[in-house]
């Protein structure tokens, strides 16, 4: 029985619980199953390496942070074929995020609404899950670690939050990204403003460089943007990653905009909307930044792939790599297989 077939036979069960409860079901299933061994059905994606910031990718296509938070079912996630997996975002201190529920499912259009807020148990927590994996023990493949600040920590602060993430998760990481695009932090995205930008990216460089020199290993960093950003705001944040050498740029994190699902159940739901309503907006995004950036940094396309057509739309758009999340939750992991099929050998 196919993979297409099983994930078709356990989505109406799945889908009868709440969201979150779904997710919190599903992955520690996972993390069994490939324990057991009982993975070995999923089909791989055949093999497309793809070098970006300077590293291998087996294939271009990663699971994007935010499904699993705490880095605790990596092993499980691995045996689904992804070329990379991203796991976070973890802040300094654990904290429980926003109150339940903060989950919503928009069925008739391929969306989830979310306002987790960060809900995680810590960067130490973190650390310890990475380093008994067997991903990372046996360097099975990358690993992008993704860090974020405390809820209660001031957005004048907010670069010490990500410097202690920075210092604690480096030497465990293939490559770390930079999470300022959350919408469920409260004033998080305005450092994506001009000048907390510039500041923020300038430290983050000094320490990546002393850390390189401390591990003797040079680990990449890249920034996560919002899709709610205007051709000027695109073309200063280029401008700071250029200035900055930062080594590659997400785009992009959920939506604040409810457009795409006016008058659907939960569609007043505070928080980020991911899934096929952010699609467009995000290749627009990924188009745009291509413009600016050229072939000077790196682009890794998400937002709203559903199908293998819509990673290739991503990497037609500019995008070295991609990445999915929602689009997992509606059509199962044959998702991933189906879009390093589509973009095999598109550049």
């Amino acid at each position: 029985m196919s993979e297409k077939l099983l994930y078709a036979l356990a989505r109406p069960m799945l889908f009868a619980m709440d969201a979150e409860s779904a997710h919190n079901l599903t992955l520690p299933a996972l993390r069994r199953a490939a324990s057991l061994g009982l993975t070995g059905a999923i089909r791989k994606p055949d093999p497309d390496p793809r070098t970006v910031m300077g590293i291998t990718f087996p294939n271009p296509v990663g699971l994007a942070a935010g499904l699993d938070k705490d880095g605790a079912y990596i092993d499980g996630l691995a045996a689904l074929g992804f070329g990379f997996i991203e796991v976070g975002t973890v802040t300094p201190r654990a904290q429980p995020g926003n109150p339940k529920p903060r989950m919503f499912r928009i069925p008739a259009k391929h969306a989830i609404i979310n306002r987790m807020g960060f809900n995680n148990g810590g960067v130490d927590a973190f650390v310890a899950n990475v380093q008994a994996s067997r991903f990372y023990q046996n360097k099975e493949g990358v690993l992008g670690l993704n860090i974020g600040k405390n809820a209660d920590t001031p957005i004048e602060r907010a670069a010490d939050d990500y410097l202690t993430c920075l210092e604690k998760v480096y030497p465990y990481a293939s490559y770390v990204t930079v999470n300022i695009s959350s919408p469920n932090t409260k004033n998080l995205r305005q450092l994506q403003d001009a000048s907390e930008l510039d500041s923020l990216l300038a430290r983050l460089k000094e320490a990546q460089s002393r850390l390189a020199d401390q591990h003797r290993k040079y680990v990449p960093l890249t920034l996560k943007i919002a899709p709610d950003i205007d051709a000027d705001q695109i073309a200063n944040i280029a401008a700071a990653l250029l200035r900055h050498k930062i080594d590659g740029v997400i785009a992009t994190n959920t939506t604040t905009s409810r457009r795409e699902v006016e008058n659907q159940r939960h569609s007043e739901e505070a928080g980020g909307l991911s899934g096929a309503p952010v699609f467009q907006q995000s290749t627009i995004v990924v188009r745009a930044l291509k413009r600016e950036l050229g072939d000077a940094i790196p682009i890794i396309g998400v937002g709203g792939i559903m199908r293998g057509a819509d990673a290739r739309a991503k990497i037609e758009a500019g995008a070295s790599l991609v990445q999915l999340y929602s689009g997992l939750i509606y059509a199962g992991p044959a998702l991933v297989r189906d879009c390093a099929k589509a973009i095999k050998g598109v550049s």
